[in-house]
């Protein structure tokens, strides 16, 4: 993997840069706040990400190795590509980002362009304990994440597959329509009865 580059800046335009490496020229996706640091002529050094399709090659570019790591965590999470996971970072840095999933905030989530809010509750759901300690946020999961995160790993111990128990999470969270979810079990009742009509 190409985890940063170091160079003289050939060529800007509206989402690459172009770095000069030992006499080739990379052509690296950056979002906006990382070009608008960048200098024609001057040297820079961005973190990268290369990632790989069967039909291209991207260099995707950051600032540091924080954001780079976290453009890489969020494409763990079911339904978020590249392109998505570095629109979330042109959006909001990566503590916010960090701070909005670890504490369950959908809202500002649902900031980032094609990210919806089943999108931003999958999220929380999938990386809330993998986004590592925040400051400020408790270590115990709020409401919504807490009860979600149980019913899931309950359904998936019981032989669902995870994108099911996902599935399944999402759609009584829908069900509560922001009002306070009952005890675990009536929801994880609620669930199972959903993926028993869906076979």
């Amino acid at each position: 993997m190409i985890a940063s580059v170091r160079g003289r800046v050939a060529a800007l335009a509206p989402d690459t840069a172009v770095v000069e490496v030992g006499g080739v020229g990379l052509s690296v996706v950056c979002t906006p706040g990382v070009l608008a640091g960048l200098r024609v002529g001057a040297e820079a050094r961005l973190a990268t990400s290369l990632v790989v399709r069967e039909d291209s090659l991207t260099l995707y570019g950051f600032a540091d190795d924080d954001a780079r790591t976290l453009f890489e965590l969020l494409q763990t999470a079911s339904g978020v590509g590249p392109r998505l996971a570095q629109a979330a970072l042109a959006v909001h840095a990566p503590d916010v980002l960090r701070r909005a999933i670890a504490s369950g905030d959908t809202t500002t989530l649902t900031r980032v362009p094609g990210i919806g809010k089943k999108g931003a509750e999958r999220l929380v759901l999938e990386l809330r304990d993998r986004v590592g300690p925040v400051e400020g946020v408790s270590a115990a999961a709020p409401v919504s994440a807490g009860w979600a995160f149980q019913v899931r790993e309950a359904l998936v111990g019981l032989g669902w597959t995870p994108q099911q128990a996902d599935q399944a999470v999402a759609k009584v969270a829908e069900s509560l329509d922001g009002q306070s979810p009952p005890a675990v079990p009536v929801l994880l009742k609620q669930a199972i009865g959903l993926l028993g009509r869906a076979r």
